[in-house]
This record gives structure tokens, C-alpha cells and sequence, in this order.
């Protein structure tokens, strides 16, 4: 029984060590190009261009399953309607039915980097709002955090294609 326990301190140790660790250096690097943007809110229109659904069952109708996937790719314009970027996406549907779920990793090309964000989109088929996780960066957005807020502006039959509101809150 002492090998378990040594072993569980070890390991409160380490998860404490790399838990306080990112912290401290995060505190002491002012000389990131994050820095500078620190409580900046980036606000973009997108445009869906492509939209793949990949069924778990094809030949199965309705409602998302769990384990389908979808790939997006969209075009981001600022208020002026200028493209000014990109983003590329894929989904996993984790809950299947009328109230699916779906874990979304999606990549925002910008002028000066990349953003990369992680969350979960409820609903996909009702269009609603969603909010995503900033996970990092890269160019002027390295170490980058913060969080994605996205809502539908429009849909088919209205427009051609799916156009939405990102808010990107950099913290």
C-alpha cells in the first residue's frame, strides 16, 4: 500500500506544479504581442461557404446521431463588408436527437494570425447562439485567451448561405 501512496503524492505534486507553473509565467510575460490586445473585442460577419455533413449512418434519416461530423469553412468580413479572414472547422456530434450537441474545434484566420477555439454548440439545427473557448494563437494572437461569442444573423431561405455575428473577447 505505501507504493500507491507515494505515487498519489507524486502525482497531486506534479498536477500542482503544472497547474501553478503557466500562471507565474503568464504573469511575468509582458512582452507578448497578447499583451496588447489584452481586453480587446474583435466583432466580424461571416459567410458559410462550405458546409459538409458527414452522417454516422447514412442511411439513417432525421435528427443528428452521435458521432456524426461536420466540416465548415467560412469567410469573415469586418463592418465595412471587407474580407478580412477565415475560419475552418470541424464538429462531433457528442448527443444525438432534438437536442444534439456538438464539440467544435474552429481555426479564425485574421490579419496578423491565427486564433484557435474549442466549445460546445448546442442545437445546431436552431441556429442559436454559442459561445467558444480562445485556446491560443499564433502571430500578434500567440498566447492568446479569452472567448468567441457567435450568433445567427441569418439563414436559407433568407440569404444564400448561413451569416453570423462573432464577437471575439481576447482577455
Amino acid at each position: 500500500m505505501r507504493p500507491i501512496r507515494a505515487a498519489c503524492l507524486g502525482t497531486a505534486t506534479l498536477v500542482t506544479l503544472l497547474t501553478c507553473t503557466p500562471v507565474a509565467a503568464a504573469a511575468t510575460d509582458t512582452g507578448s504581442a497578447q499583451a496588447g490586445d489584452k481586453g480587446r473585442t474583435i466583432t466580424v460577419t461571416a459567410e458559410v461557404q462550405q458546409l459538409t455533413r458527414f452522417p454516422v449512418l447514412p442511411e439513417t434519416p432525421g435528427s443528428p446521431k452521435q458521432g456524426d461530423q461536420v466540416v465548415v469553412r467560412s469567410l469573415l468580413f469586418d463592418k465595412e463588408h471587407n474580407q478580412i479572414g477565415e475560419t475552418h472547422g470541424s464538429c462531433v456530434t457528442t448527443r444525438g436527437g432534438a437536442d444534439e450537441a456538438e464539440q467544435c474545434l474552429v481555426t479564425y484566420i485574421l490579419p496578423g494570425g491565427q486564433l484557435t477555439t474549442q466549445g460546445v454548440y448546442f442545437n445546431y439545427l436552431d441556429q442559436g447562439p454559442f459561445d467558444s473557448a480562445i485556446t491560443g494563437g499564433t502571430g500578434k494572437y500567440a498566447k492568446a485567451r479569452g472567448w468567441v461569442h457567435s450568433t445567427t444573423i441569418s439563414t436559407p431561405p433568407t440569404t444564400p448561405t448561413v451569416v453570423r455575428r462573432f464577437t471575439i473577447h481576447l482577455a
